[in-house]
């Protein structure tokens, strides 16, 4: 097989990424390990910033997540009982859409297939070779039958668990890392949200979140063990702990059966840099952040709209400029983006330790100066709305 870009990952950066290069006439071909259903299904992010919106409008695949999407254009902020609004459009002028990530990867499956475009499912035994030098090639197994498939280019949009950033070397390679002491319990409900927009509660016991996925669908996390078992977890205990963390005066939460549960690790993470050769690393495979900042599914757009504009570049002009600061560039926002998901997780979990009545006291004046200063609202809003992708 031949293609110019070869993209290891059908989630939405690989699929996105696909899906930019055929407008500008691009040839590309996507190896999903999984299959396309299962990539259609998991639960991830829901919160769509202001510049992610615009550019799926923009190139066609936002139609369904203009109009069933939910546009947000604040957030409470909590601390124990006491809730605070934060107005993103009147401090920014921007908002966010509350959209399940499975959604978008439904409306860009949808939209390459209708194409023509070329996406393998269940794909096995990926390899990426050659990336330094004119031909770079990927092998695989799909159909019970070991492919190879030669590119101009190869997309690393695999995610954490993917092969691809192991293909630069160790003395290559430099890795930044933060392990959180705890986890998020996440949970689905089925029950109309109680909010008309998200909620973020430090409580003494531990944060709580509450979000929705659509009108009679409820999202909420609560901060539990990152090794947490769901057994410890049962229905009555779940709903016991929301009440308690998000318990505001004059505000009821509402109940239903719960559809799913599982548990998520905290972590920050950064490979540097996100290319080595001809290979591109985007996304999860390059950056984790941890989910506070609702930040993983954006910057993994930012990723792959800066690389489709300098692959772009390259074949319409000869210019490399974009290719050779292509991983300074997405690092600069890697790095922003990296800083508010520690602020917003710092801000509102709970910290065990000698020093944890310090912590809380901090929280609780950080808390306070958000209530009582516009710039520090203006700071948490145009963080959280996200900045212009270009």
């Amino acid at each position: 097989m031949r293609t110019q870009v070869a993209i290891v990952g059908g989630g939405p950066a690989g699929l996105l990424l696909s899906h930019l290069l055929h407008l500008q006439g691009i040839d590309s071909v996507v190896l999903e390990r999984r299959s396309q259903e299962y990539v259609q299904q998991r639960v991830r992010a829901g919160v769509l910033e202001q510049g992610t919106v615009d550019l799926l409008r923009e190139v066609g695949v936002g139609e369904r997540m203009l109009r069933e999407g939910d546009r947000h254009e604040g957030v409470h902020m909590q601390f124990d009982d006491e809730r605070l609004h934060i107005p993103f459009t009147e401090l920014t002028g921007r908002a966010i859409t509350v959209y399940g990530q499975q959604e978008v990867v439904k409306d860009l499956n949808e939209r390459r297939r209708a194409d023509g475009g070329q996406v393998l499912f269940q794909v096995d035994d990926v390899a990426v070779h050659d990336v330094t030098t004119e031909s770079p090639s990927v092998t695989f197994t799909h159909d019970g039958r070991a492919q190879v498939l030669h590119a101009d280019f190869v997309a690393g949009c695999d995610g954490f668990h993917g092969v691809c950033r192991d293909v630069i070397p160790p003395d290559v390679r430099r890795v930044y890392e933060r392990v959180y002491p705890f986890g998020w319990l996440g949970i689905l409900a089925q029950v109309a949200p109680s909010t008309d927009e998200l909620i973020y509660a430090n409580h003494a016991s531990g944060f709580a979140l509450h979000s929705m996925r659509s009108a009679d669908i409820s999202r909420f996390y609560l901060q539990c063990e990152p090794d947490e078992t769901l057994a410890n977890w049962p229905d009555a205990r779940i709903w016991d702990e929301l009440h308690a963390r998000l318990a505001a005066p004059g505000w009821e939460l509402r109940e239903g059966p719960i559809i799913d549960r599982s548990v998520t690790a905290m972590r920050s993470f950064v490979a540097e840099p996100l290319r080595h050769g001809k290979l591109f690393l985007a996304g999860d495979s390059a950056h984790i952040v941890p989910p506070t900042g609702a930040k993983g599914l954006n910057l993994a757009v930012a990723d792959v709209d800066r690389l489709a504009e300098a692959l772009v570049d390259h074949y319409r002009t000869g210019s490399d400029a974009g290719l050779d600061e292509y991983s300074a560039k997405c690092l600069e926002r890697v790095w922003r983006v990296q800083h508010f998901s520690w602020w917003m997780t710092s801000m509102t979990h709970r910290f065990e330790g000698p020093d944890q009545d310090f912590e809380r006291r901090l929280q609780r004046s950080q808390f306070d100066y958000l209530r009582s200063s516009t710039a520090a609202a203006t700071t948490l809003a145009e963080n959280y709305v996200g900045m212009p992708l270009r």
